[in-house]
């Protein structure tokens, strides 16, 4: 009988789980996806086993993130929001502003405009990726900048958080399971997340469920969570499914410009976090959550770091989606703008 072998991913799987709880067991904040990223992108790098992507693991991870940010919406907390509009508004507008840094720094490395601009806007891998193709930049380099970014404010936030910020001060924010909710909540979620990617709009499998939990939530003033262990396996999901896109070949690539995007995501996160002191004096807003929703990460990611440190998680996320919508909208329109201004490449 020929020999049947398990597919590479379920060991993919396994070793995430091995790290994730490594990590839960010495107290890392987010232990389930820093630690299945760390162990993933340790066995890609020093063994010549490649172990690969979990099939639709990560909109999974996503999905059940998104369910549990929307559940956090409730009327109360978002009339809190609503009054800092203004505030959460400029907030994600300076961030968004702040990686003009970031596209200096590449182009004194020699980078075209094209490439230094979408690899250095906090929009998302995949969305700065298509947009790069339109404009003519150099993919692998826009994805690895976009990648390499994801990477160090995951893992480098959360613990600077726990480290400096402590624990957070415990929200009223019941953690109640109502089943019958969820169990019409999580489909509901799943066909938005599939209406959302027809449509070809950004972060399908996070925004479809956490459209659909947060929506309910308001209506019904539900006040429940998701039950005990499903952000522990989202993060898994997440953190396997993001630690597959490094190996040694791409820490082996263009170390100039990989060195340059870490020093212009270690600027703005420092400026990130100097914008949000300075709102903080400005208001009664936390300043550990104005910090988090200001950081160059993705939605998913300090969304999960917010809840748990026990942070607002609706303010983080507003600030996140906030600045997302700005560098969508506004990405191509002004390097349009800039690169019109010469002739220059």
């Amino acid at each position: 009988m020929p020999e049947r072998r398990l597919p590479l991913f379920v060991a993919t799987g396994l070793v995430g789980l091995a790290g994730g709880y490594a990590a839960s067991q010495v107290g890392w904040p987010l232990p389930w996806m820093v630690g299945a990223l760390l162990a993933i992108i340790l066995v890609r790098c020093l063994t010549p086993w490649q172990l690969t992507e979990i099939p639709n693991g990560r909109k999974c991870g996503q999905c059940i993130i998104g369910l549990g940010i929307g559940l956090h919406f409730t009327p109360a907390v978002i009339e809190q929001v609503a009054s800092h509009f203004a505030l959460i508004v400029f907030g994600a507008l300076f961030t968004t502003l702040s990686s003009v840094i970031s596209v200096w720094l590449l182009r004194c490395a020699g980078e075209d405009r094209a490439t230094a601009f979408f690899a250095s806007m906090p929009g998302g891998s995949g969305e700065m990726v298509n947009l790069g193709a339109r404009n003519g930049a150099a993919l692998s380099q826009v994805a690895a900048a976009q990648s390499l970014r994801v990477l160090a404010v995951v893992l480098c936030v959360p613990a600077l958080f726990k480290l400096l910020l402590g624990d957070g001060v415990p929200l009223n924010h019941s953690a109640s399971v109502s089943w019958g909710w969820l169990l019409l909540i999580a489909p509901l979620g799943v066909l938005a997340a599939l209406l959302w990617q027809r449509l070809r709009q950004p972060n399908p499998w996070l925004f479809g469920p956490l459209l659909v939990a947060a929506s309910a939530s308001l209506a019904g003033d539900l006040h429940i969570g998701l039950p005990n262990g499903a952000s522990q396996i989202g993060q898994w999901l997440i953190g396997s499914g993001l630690a597959c896109h490094f190996n040694r070949a791409f820490f082996r690539r263009a170390p100039s410009f990989l060195g340059r995007t870490l020093l212009a995501t270690a600027l703005c996160m420092l400026i990130a976090a100097s914008a949000a002191w300075a709102l903080s004096l400005l208001t009664q807003l936390d300043l550990r959550s104005l910090t988090l929703g200001m950081m160059p990460g993705g939605i998913a990611e300090m969304s999960l770091t917010a809840e748990t440190l026990q942070l607002s998680v609706p303010l983080v996320t507003a600030l996140q989606v906030m600045r997302l919508l700005f560098v969508l909208f506004l990405a191509e329109p002004l390097f349009h703008r800039w690169n019109g201004k010469s002739g220059l490449p």
